[in-house]
């Protein structure tokens, strides 16, 4: 079930999101409640054999820790995509940019009036 809503969350909270807090923060909230979810289902269903009385389940915790790091670097992957792919404001060909100021000997001239 963390697998996912990783999945299903963090790709269109990385591309969508301005913000990578918001992002990151929305995924934490949703994870956190798929886990804890889980986690109950899985305690309470005795005959899956998930867990055991006499062993600390670490292969789980890890497993949940990698898949809930892998949901970062989702939501970081989609959101350096997207900010590849879309036009940035200073490039010269986005529109509603204007044009650069001249520069050099030139513009140093004529920035002095007689």
């Amino acid at each position: 079930m963390i697998a996912i809503v990783t999945l299903v969350v963090c790709v269109p909270l990385g591309w969508f999101a301005q913000s990578r807090l918001v992002a990151n923060t929305t995924y934490a909230v949703a994870y956190l409640w798929a886990f804890v979810y889980q986690t109950l289902y899985l305690s309470l269903d005795a005959s899956s054999g998930a867990f055991s009385a006499e062993e600390f389940p670490l292969p789980y915790g890890l497993a949940a820790a990698a898949v809930f790091a892998a949901g970062f670097a989702l939501i970081a992957g989609a959101h350096e995509v997207r900010r590849r792919r879309s036009p940035s404001p200073s490039s010269p060909s986005s529109p509603g940019s204007r044009a650069a100021a001249p520069s050099g000997p030139a513009a140093d001239r004529s920035a002095i009036s007689p």
